[in-house]
């Protein structure tokens, strides 16, 4: 095949392995893939899908949905883009209210509640710091106020800052990664707990990297292996009262997170060492966060699904 040298930003050094890329935009790293996105990044977490170039994919316009949520209120952290805009359109579209909590993305969170909206579904948005227990307060409050009931909660919101070496990791990052990552968590269920009855459904966000051991997200893989032992711990801690608890590890998805953290260069390559050789879009996970949430997943509990495109085979 005919291949040009890829240059970059790197002043034309190979970056994370990306050599070239022919006419057609297909890379060269050891196999073959296709190059997706064009380096890019963003200066602040949790990054904002509005600039993203191209924009995820968000909505399977194929998926219709059989009423397997129906009347369900679900609380979708981080809900405003990525992984948790598609979850929280797939819940709409099975017949769920959703309560959108984010920190300060406007622009993307608004977005969400119009296409939402424009389903015909209902969305409540709550902007704040997830890490602030108060504010775990609020949204546990305001969703009792609006709905009534809470039957689903989604613990997805979080950041990841690459670092390249634990003695570049400060304090305030570690600090601020495990707030926001884990604290938050323990936070919102213990809160949202009060409120589930038989039947309700907890899933936590984990990562693929908690399973390989990304070595430029020591602290971050810190936190979402947390996430894995807070799953396990408390589903049996609620088995008996038929409350089920499970993590999903995501591999590379397209979301703001990636520009946000990594370097613009490594963009080009972002899920290229999969089997399936290419990143995720969010529409193609969502599906398993209705499983999770439905009556379908009612004997599945304490466990961590995978849906990575073959990186990791759990």
């Amino acid at each position: 095949m005919d291949y040009k040298f890829y240059y970059s930003n790197n002043n034309g050094k190979d970056d994370y392995g990306l050599k070239y890329v022919d006419e057609c935009g297909n890379g060269l790293k050891c196999t073959e893939f296709k190059v997706q996105f064009p380096p890019q990044c963003q200066c602040e977490q949790p990054g904002m899908e509005y600039l993203m170039n191209p924009r995820p994919i968000f909505d399977n316009p194929n998926y219709v949905g059989s009423g397997k949520l129906k009347d369900k209120v679900a609380i979708i952290t981080g809900g405003d883009s990525g992984i948790g805009r598609a979850v929280a359109i797939a819940y709409v579209k099975e017949g769920a209210k959703v309560v959108l909590p984010y920190y300060n993305e406007h622009i993307d969170a608004n977005e969400t509640k119009e296409y939402i909206e424009r389903l015909g579904g209902t969305c409540l948005l709550l902007a704040g710091d997830i890490k602030d227990p108060n504010f775990c307060d609020y949204v546990v409050e305001e969703t009792i106020k609006c709905f009534g009931k809470i039957d689903i909660l989604v613990n997805n919101a979080g950041v990841q800052f690459q670092t390249k070496s634990l003695l570049d990791i400060s304090d305030e990052q570690f600090d601020v990664t495990m707030k926001i990552n884990i604290y938050s968590i323990f936070y919102l269920t213990k809160r949202a707990l009060k409120y589930m009855c038989p039947g309700a459904s907890i899933i936590n966000v984990s990562s693929v990297t908690t399973f390989y051991g990304e070595p430029e997200l020591i602290d971050y893989v810190t936190s979402k292996g947390a996430i894995i032992g807070f799953t396990r711990a408390l589903s049996t801690n609620l088995a008996d009262k038929n409350i089920r608890v499970n993590a999903v590890a995501p591999g590379y998805f397209w979301t703001a997170l990636q520009p946000a953290c990594w370097e613009a260069e490594k963009i080009p390559t972002l899920g290229a060492d999969a089997p399936m050789k290419r990143a995720g879009q969010t529409y193609e996970i969502a599906p398993l966060f209705v499983y999770l949430a439905s009556n379908d997943s009612s004997y599945v509990t304490g466990q961590t699904m995978h849906i990575n495109g073959g990186l990791y085979k759990g």
